[in-house]
């Protein structure tokens, strides 16, 4: 997939169908000429709905598509003929989709799984005809209800990537090097920062014909918490990831600020992304001997496994496949 055509948020405005409105009738036959009221009631108007797609990977079907607008109901009939729904507006959207209000930012729903359904925008209900009024006292009522107004609003459709594990890590770290040499992504590779703009899905291949994807996603830069660089764009979508794979290259001066900088760009954006798992990797480490690895070795003091990897060699590969899986089944 090209980077232009990987769409992660898009602005849509939502209409719902109005309400049908009920009917004022009264039944009228050649032998009854004083029939009581009959009127039907409206049909409901239509919703915009949400449903899940796995065979997308992005939001790029909706982004030229601004106004969305579902049917209205139709006004119910005598012989207490109920008005038909309005036309229901389904959008289909990746597994991974966030709905948000446009204005306050408050969630309204996620679609999490191929078929799953949500309403978005509600349509009106329909008004009730007058049969719906009658009563001992009131044997001829002679109204019935309007039918609901649709809702329109503005809504952001935010693109969450749903995969085992995630890559953090400084701009120009390796991870796109790495997805390239575990699967058969093909990331843009090139030496120097922000070469991924945006998120790449590779299937990993694993022991016994099993496989695990993998996700190399934009790198981290101070204040990415704060929107800095392409801050909250990147930082979604690692929300989801069962383990984070922290990547820093071994020729960097101190490893251990750098995981800590990484740690609190994650801490300041969803503290709750420190609960899961976590696994580094020091990477770019072909041009280190034994002698030097274990000098690097012994200066990491942070508080999760390890291990040295060269994606270009291919050292520690299989090793890190193995961690791996054994942290997303922990």
């Amino acid at each position: 997939m090209s980077n232009e055509n990987f769409i992660d948020y898009v602005k849509i405005c939502a209409r719902s169908g109005s309400g049908g409105a009920g009917s004022v009738h009264f039944r009228r036959e050649k032998f009854i000429p004083k029939g009581g009221p009959d009127g039907g009631n409206g049909g409901r108007g239509g919703h915009v709905i949400l449903r899940g797609n796995s065979q997308l990977w992005t939001l790029l079907h909706l982004k030229y598509r601004k106004h969305v607008i579902a049917g209205n109901g139709q006004p119910g009939a005598g012989a207490r003929m109920s008005g038909a729904d309005g036309e229901d507006m389904i959008l289909e959207v990746p597994p991974g989709t966030v709905a948000r209000d446009s204005e306050t930012g408050k969630f309204i729903c996620e679609i999490a799984e191929h078929g799953e359904e949500k309403v978005l925008t509600p349509g009106g209900r329909g008004g009730l005809g007058n049969d719906n009024f009658k009563s001992s006292t009131q044997q001829t009522p002679r109204y019935a209800q309007p039918g609901e107004p649709g809702k329109e609003e503005w809504v952001i459709l935010e693109l969450k990537l749903l995969a085992d594990v995630g890559l953090v890590g400084l701009p120009n770290a390796g991870k796109s090097t790495l997805l390239a040499s575990v699967s058969a992504a093909k990331p843009k590779i090139a030496d120097y920062a922000f070469t991924t703009l945006t998120p790449n899905l590779g299937v990993v291949s694993y022991r016994d014909h099993r496989s695990f994807v993998m996700a190399d996603i934009p790198g981290i830069i101070e204040g990415a918490s704060e929107g800095k660089g392409l801050g909250h764009r990147f930082l979604r979508h690692i929300e989801r990831n069962a383990v984070l794979l922290f990547m820093i290259p071994a020729d960097t001066d101190d490893i251990n600020s750098e995981y800590k900088l990484l740690l609190s760009e994650l801490d300041k954006y969803n503290p709750e992304l420190l609960d899961k798992e976590r696994v580094l990797a020091i990477s770019k480490s072909d041009l280190l001997d034994d002698e030097l690895e274990e000098e690097i070795s012994k200066t990491i003091s942070v508080d999760i496994p390890h291990i040295f990897i060269s994606a270009v060699s291919g050292k520690g590969i299989d090793q890190l496949k193995d961690l791996l899986w054994e942290r997303m089944n922990n």
